[in-house]
């Protein structure tokens, strides 16, 4: 048995300065931007959702979805199982492809309510 949930909408950006992407999203969307790291920035969203990270990439602008779960081996074979396929197996996250084309990642859980969470999926 192992649980998961969506914990994150990662808004990609190719920018030189992940700045322009962070300050346009964060106004956008109306959540202040609570942590930049050099890649990525951490909007501000309240906790009963998802979190919004926008991250710089190299590769074209895209939204993704991260999924988060306590088993990511177990998680990975569950999504494979109804048509996802692995694209990159790194250190602390697998990235799939959705049978769609959209990517995805799955991740440890990020959120800190994930353990206390009752609408947590449980899969078996």
């Amino acid at each position: 048995m192992h649980r998961s949930r969506l914990a994150a909408l990662v808004i990609d950006s190719r920018v030189d300065d992940p700045r322009t992407a962070i300050d346009f999203w964060a106004a956008a969307l109306g959540y202040p931007c609570r942590e930049v790291d050099g890649q990525y920035g951490h909007l501000e969203t309240p906790t009963d959702q998802p979190d919004v990270l926008v991250q710089r990439v190299a590769h074209e602008s895209r939204v993704h979805l991260d999924i988060e779960t306590d088993d990511i081996d177990a998680e990975v074979a569950r999504l494979t199982a109804i048509g996802a396929t692995v694209v990159e197996r790194l250190r602390r996250w697998v990235v799939m492809q959705a049978p769609t084309g959209h990517r995805f990642c799955v991740v440890h859980p990020q959120r800190v309510d994930f353990d206390a969470d009752d609408r947590v999926n449980v899969w078996s």
